[in-house]
């Protein structure tokens, strides 16, 4: 049993024996405070399946980069003497990147991921129930299809000195090791700061949940903070691999390719996670239509008075 106490003394009950002190007249506060912990709720879901969506994305395709692609072997065979080759070192024996660069994508991504705090949040209709095994599968399906947009754009670029390559049609073959280096980098940074915007709407289209203003002026710093660097970036070897801005040599405009390549993807990334979101609630997996909702997207069929705390 849960006694409520008014802030208005009306009995000889003190304020503090009772479990919920209202402070103000009637009962409109108890359905104030439910709103606000749903809102709650749906902020910290985002929250986990954006950092568990990210942190697979990275680790995995790392982790796969590395054993699977040999940098060297993608060499021009006569690359010593070409003219047109214009890197003056082998290229490693596998893919990694620097350091450095990792940092700047933790470090942006952190600050973006602190404006889900403030971000708009709807309250959900029903009260919600934590399915972990759904929250994980919603993450891990947008993951992998960042992942596998991230190694198959690995493996065109280094295919770019090959002779009717995809980016030789395009018109951007031939492409230096420390460009490649800045590619990946500028798109791993773009799909994890799109995945935020997929991974806050739930099962829902990433355009059917209106963000925060201030969760996109952070997104739009990170992202033009990140293409800066993938731009700019001097020629250097930092911890050993070879590094190269994008606008610093031919060809150029690839910067406008990744990003391109990126966002073609995310649009796929949302869709799989809403086809996934169709398909586990269809057949019940997880339970899902009978502990509760965990993809509910936060529109409320209930008079929401705040939308925002």
């Amino acid at each position: 049993e849960i006694e409520i106490v008014t802030g208005v003394q009306t009995c000889a009950l003190p304020i503090s024996a009772g479990d919920i002190v209202l402070t103000q007249p009637g009962l409109s506060t108890i359905v104030e405070g439910i709103l606000i912990s749903r809102r709650i709720w749906c902020r910290v879901r985002s929250f986990l399946t954006y950092r568990i969506a990210a942190t697979l994305q990275l680790l995995c395709f790392f982790f796969i980069a590395v054993f699977a692609y040999r940098p060297n072997e993608y060499m021009p065979q006569d690359w010593k003497t070409s003219s047109e080759f214009l890197d003056t070192h082998e290229w490693p024996p596998f893919f990694h990147m620097p350091v450095l660069m990792l940092m700047l994508i933790t470090l942006l991504n952190d600050g973006t991921l602190i404006t889900i705090g403030y971000d708009l949040a709807v309250a959900p209709s029903t009260p919600p129930v934590w399915n972990m095994r759904f929250l994980f599968s919603m993450a891990f399906v947008q993951a992998f299809v960042a992942m596998i947009s991230s190694l198959n754009l690995l493996h065109i670029l280094l295919h770019s000195w090959e002779e009717g390559s995809m980016m030789r049609q395009l018109g951007l073959g031939g492409i230096s090791y420390g460009k490649i280096t800045s590619s990946i980098y500028l798109k791993v940074s773009v799909s994890d700061f799109l995945t935020l915007f997929s991974a806050r709407a739930g099962g829902d289209w990433f355009f059917m949940v209106k963000p925060a203003p201030i969760l996109l002026v952070g997104a739009m710093i990170a992202l033009s903070c990140s293409t800066c660097f993938a731009m700019f970036w001097p020629k250097s070897f930092p911890d050993g691999i070879q590094t190269e801005g994008l606008v610093r040599s031919p060809p150029y405009m690839l910067e406008v390719f990744v990003w391109s390549w990126s966002l073609v993807w995310w649009f796929v990334e949302d869709a799989a996670k809403v086809l996934c979101r169709y398909i586990v609630n269809k057949n019940n997996i997880f339970d899902i239509n009978n502990n509760g909702r965990a993809n509910n997207n936060g529109r409320a069929n209930i008079k929401d008075r705040k939308s925002v705390v």
